[in-house]
């Protein structure tokens, strides 16, 4: 990857806090109203289903094609998501924004909850892609808790998927132990209640679809992101018990494996996910890993004002340039 332009936000956003706070609240133009627009859903396995809203090339099977996925309580329809998937749609990619289980009003296409560990369901969307889309040319780009997934669905395909063409992730929570420890502690207070009261609301509405299937007698008493893994998410994810999901859920674990051009873009002052996680071997050492990491970006910002005709948007721009560089080394 060339050189890419610096990161350099205003002295207020500097602070982590307000830089992951106010990208999501900033005014941004959006196109995605004048794009094509499709919804498909996609059985990732037997009585689940996930909702994908698809913007189309006119030459879908010779156009690239970017699968994105979003974070913790996101959606397609999440800001973010909406704006990568313009530039990446106007640079000349199928974009396909899709909702994790449950997520953007999906809870009655699957009878399980959603987790940091689901990478099976992105790595049956490449496949039925490339062979029933014949797509050949297949980009992941996931953020937080969805570029864990993205990055997971890589390493544990390494090379076996020929479509796979790369992978982005912006903060992916590739130990989600580590992460979890960062958000309950008290300066992270404002975060962890934003995710654990839409967690609890969430599972309120999964019950109405599945009566019975969860007890919520404790769901009120639950403080904790982690006592709510414990008790709900790991069991439903098969796992023993939150420890054990946090453990196996992790990409950490096969990030040495991933094979594909990817790209992992975090902040060093991101409050949540600590930079000391990339600076492990398996990273380094992976010559497939491209990694860039400003002193400030908080989580999910990197707001900064616009240059070379860029908006502010730092990292959706070095998402596409990225995709758009390694495709045309790709078809060369």
């Amino acid at each position: 990857m060339q050189m890419p332009p610096p990161f350099h936000p205003p002295f207020l956003l500097r602070n982590a806090h307000l830089m992951t706070v106010i990208p999501r609240y900033w005014p941004r133009a959006d196109s995605l109203k004048n794009m094509p627009h499709a919804s498909r859903l996609f059985t990732v396995e037997p009585g689940t289903q996930l909702l994908g809203l698809c913007h189309w090339q006119d030459s879908r099977e010779t156009a690239p094609t970017v699968i994105l996925v979003h974070g913790l309580e996101g959606c397609a329809e999440s800001r973010y998501m909406r704006g990568i998937a313009e530039k990446a749609y106007r640079a000349g990619f199928n974009v396909l924004r899709m909702n994790q289980r449950n997520c953007g009003g999906t809870e009655h296409l699957t009878p399980t909850l959603y987790n940091s560990g689901l990478s099976q369901d992105y790595r049956a969307i490449v496949h039925e892609l490339a062979t029933v889309d014949r797509l050949t040319s297949i980009w992941l780009v996931g953020y937080s808790m969805g570029g864990n997934l993205v990055l997971k669905a890589a390493g544990e395909l390494g090379g076996m998927e020929p479509a796979l063409a790369g992978v982005a992730a912006v903060c992916p929570n590739i130990d989600p132990a580590q992460c979890v420890t960062e958000l309950e502690r008290p300066r992270n207070w404002v975060y962890h209640q934003h995710f654990l009261p839409r967690l609890k609301a969430r599972m309120r509405r999964k019950a109405t679809f599945f009566p019975g299937k969860w007890d919520l007698a404790r769901l009120n008493s639950i403080r904790t992101m982690s006592q709510f893994d414990d008790y709900y998410t790991a069991p439903d994810g098969g796992y023993r018990d939150a420890a054990d999901y946090y453990d196996r859920a992790g990409s950490h674990h096969v990030l040495h494996q991933i094979s594909v051009p990817t790209l992992i873009i975090t902040a060093q002052d991101d409050p949540f996910i600590p930079y000391s996680m990339f600076t492990q071997p398996g990273i380094r050492d992976n010559r497939a890993i491209t990694l860039l990491t400003p002193r400030y970006g908080g989580h999910c910002g990197f707001f900064h004002r616009g240059q070379n005709g860029e908006d502010s948007y730092w990292a959706e721009n070095r998402i596409v340039e990225f995709l758009a560089e390694k495709t045309t080394s790709r078809s060369a």
